[in-house]
C-alpha cells in the first residue's frame, strides 16, 4: 500500500467531481481526484450552455477548464488517464481505489463517474454530435436552440415522451420516432402525448414501428433515414434537429459485486446525504439513483457530498443514523 493517505478520492473529474473537489479543497482536506479520460465528463462535448446559473453563456470545454483552475488553486490534485478498476475498504476504516498498478488510499471517497448516453449508432450521430449540428440528448438543455424549427425525437420511455413534450414548448413540429407500436412509458405521460398529438393544429406527429438509420446533412442536420420495421420501407425525412433519447448508461462497471447498483446500474444510496452502504463512500451526480441529469444538480451533489465528508469526519457514528433523525441543515 501507498505510504500517502489522502483525505478524500474523487472519482470522476465531471461537474460533480469537480464541485466536491473544490469544496474539500478547500476545507483544507488533501483531495486527488481521478479522471479515467481527460477532465470534463459529458458536459465537456457541449457547445452552447445557457441554464448554469448565474452564467449567461458558455461552451463546455471553457467552463470545465473554470472549474479545474478553481478547484486546483486551492490544492486538489488531478490525474487523468487513470482506469479506476476496484474499490476496497480497509482496516481502521480506509479506503482504497485501485487503478492497474497503481493504488490510492483516502479516508473517505466520492464516486462522481457520471454516466454517458445511449446511443443509436447510425451514421452521423457522432457527425453532428451537438446543438449547433444538430444531435442532442437532453431535450431540457437543447430545447431552445431549436425554436421554430423542425425536429425529430427517439425512443418511447419516460423520458423520451416527457422531453418531446417539453421540446413541443419550442418547436415548430416535433416528430416522435418510436420503434414499436406501443410505447413503454407510464400510462398517465402516454395518454398526454396521445392528447396533445391529437388537439386541432398539433405540431406533434408520432411514428410507430419506425427507427432511424442515419442522420444526414452537410455541416448541419438536414433529416433523418427512416425504415418501418414492419413494412421495409425507407424515406429520408427532413428536420432541422434530433434529440436521442433512449437511456442512460451509469460509469459504474467496476463497482458490480461492491456496492449496490440497479438493474441499470446507478448506485444506491440515500438521497439526502448521497451515503452508500460502505461507510465513507458517498456517490454524488449522474452514476447515482435520484440524478436530475442536469449540469447545475450534477455541482450540486458534488458539493453535498463534500459537506457530508466533513461532517463523516467530524462524527463517523453519523453514518448508520437514519435520514429522519438527522434531516436539518448543519449550518456550515
Amino acid at each position: 500500500m501507498p505510504d500517502t493517505v489522502y483525505d478524500v478520492l474523487i472519482v470522476g473529474a465531471g461537474p460533480a467531481g469537480l464541485g466536491a473537489a473544490l469544496y474539500t479543497a478547500r476545507a483544507r482536506f488533501r483531495t486527488l481526484v481521478l479522471e479515467r479520460m481527460i477532465p470534463g465528463g459529458q458536459i465537456y462535448n457541449t457547445d452552447r450552455i445557457e441554464n448554469y446559473p448565474g452564467i449567461l453563456r458558455i461552451d463546455g470545454p471553457s467552463l470545465i477548464e473554470q472549474m479545474q483552475k478553481q478547484a486546483e488553486s486551492f490544492g486538489a490534485e488531478l490525474k487523468t488517464t487513470c482506469e479506476v478498476e476496484r474499490l476496497e475498504r480497509l482496516d481502521e476504516g480506509r479506503l482504497a481505489i485501485h487503478c492497474g498498478p497503481q493504488t490510492f488510499v483516502a479516508r473517505a471517497v466520492v464516486l462522481a463517474m457520471g454516466s454517458h448516453y445511449r446511443k443509436l449508432g447510425v451514421p452521423g450521430e457522432n457527425e453532428f454530435r451537438n446543438a449547433g449540428a444538430g444531435v442532442s440528448y437532453c431535450g431540457t438543455c437543447d430545447a431552445p436552440f431549436f425554436r421554430d424549427r423542425e425536429v425529430v425525437s427517439v425512443g418511447g420511455g419516460n423520458t423520451a415522451v416527457e422531453e418531446t413534450l417539453h421540446l413541443l414548448k419550442y418547436v415548430k413540429k416535433a416528430t416522435l420516432i418510436h420503434r414499436r407500436d406501443q410505447f413503454r412509458a407510464d400510462k398517465v405521460l402516454v395518454e398526454e402525448l396521445l392528447a396533445k398529438a391529437e388537439e386541432p393544429g398539433s405540431h406533434l406527429v408520432i411514428r410507430y414501428d419506425t427507427i432511424v438509420t442515419a442522420i444526414q446533412g452537410h455541416g448541419k442536420v438536414q433529416s433523418v433515414r427512416l425504415k418501418n420495421v414492419k413494412a421495409g420501407a425507407a424515406e429520408d425525412y427532413p428536420c432541422d434537429g434530433v434529440f436521442i433519447f433512449v437511456g442512460m448508461m451509469p460509469n459504474t462497471g467496476f463497482l458490480k459485486g461492491t456496492l449496490g447498483l440497479t438493474d441499470q446500474g446507478f448506485i444506491v444510496c440515500d438521497c439526502a446525504y448521497l451515503r452508500t452502504p460502505i461507510p465513507g463512500v458517498f456517490a454524488a451526480g449522474d452514476c447515482r439513483i435520484g440524478a436530475a441529469m442536469q449540469l447545475a444538480t450534477a455541482v450540486g451533489d458534488g458539493v453535498n457530498a463534500a459537506m457530508m465528508v466533513k461532517q463523516y469526519f467530524r462524527d463517523p457514528a453519523w453514518w448508520n443514523k437514519p435520514v429522519s433523525d438527522v434531516c436539518q441543515p448543519f449550518g456550515w
